[in-house]
């Protein structure tokens, strides 16, 4: 794979009267069908229900305004390069909300034996975010986790290339949350990303997603 540059991972909160989760009143409805928001949504505001809302960005948006829903969740990145980030009212840090394996990566599939493209693309993969990616995406792999899991995870490079990786599983609920977090140097990406996988696995047990 061609790894493209990280843009942020980070997820963005649209609300019609509330700025922020927090300034939600009890009750309030949170538009949302991803399964890794509605746990940690649920997880720092259990007074309020999160509610399925499909479709595009332009759909989910106007859901939003026409009162499906009191507030949504989006991608930064996403609502980035639809040049639509005047839309955000705040930005969730990642402790708040931890992203999506891979969040915010583009990435370029090819065939292993077409070595003419592979040289051509080369000079579009960003070595840094491919890292990181490899290491989010083994701890996902160990945790055999699928979009109907509520499994999130972050890797980030810092100085002196210490590579810092997040995990977090959940109940669908947000009643149970397991989060984790290691440092390794960059040459253990991947091995950190499995046995990572691998812990949380063993502390989620195998009935947590279906909590």
């Amino acid at each position: 794979d061609i790894i493209l540059k990280r843009e942020d991972p980070r997820d963005g909160f649209i609300g019609r009267d509330a700025a922020r989760l927090a300034d939600l009143p009890s009750g309030a409805i949170v538009g949302t069908s991803s399964l890794r928001r509605q746990a940690q949504v649920l997880a720092a505001r259990p007074d309020v229900k999160v509610e399925s809302i499909r479709g595009n960005v332009e759909t989910r948006l106007r859901k939003l305004q026409d009162g499906e829903c009191d507030a949504t969740l989006l991608a930064v990145s996403g609502l980035n390069r639809l040049g639509k980030a005047d839309v955000l009212t705040s930005i969730l840090n990642v402790e708040e909300m931890l992203p999506a394996v891979a969040q915010g990566a583009v990435g370029v599939e090819i065939r292993a034996n077409d070595d003419r493209l592979k040289t051509l693309l080369a000079p579009l993969n960003h070595k840094d975010t491919a890292l990181c990616i490899s290491a989010e995406r083994a701890m996902l792999a160990a945790l055999d986790g699928s979009c109907r899991t509520p499994i999130a995870a972050l890797a980030e490079l810092g100085a002196a290339d210490i590579l810092t990786l997040t995990g977090l599983v959940a109940s669908p609920d947000g009643t149970v949350i397991h989060r984790q977090c290691e440092t390794g140097s960059r040459a253990d990406a991947i091995e950190m990303g499995a046995a990572m996988g691998a812990a949380l696995k063993s502390k989620a047990g195998p009935n947590l997603f279906e909590h």
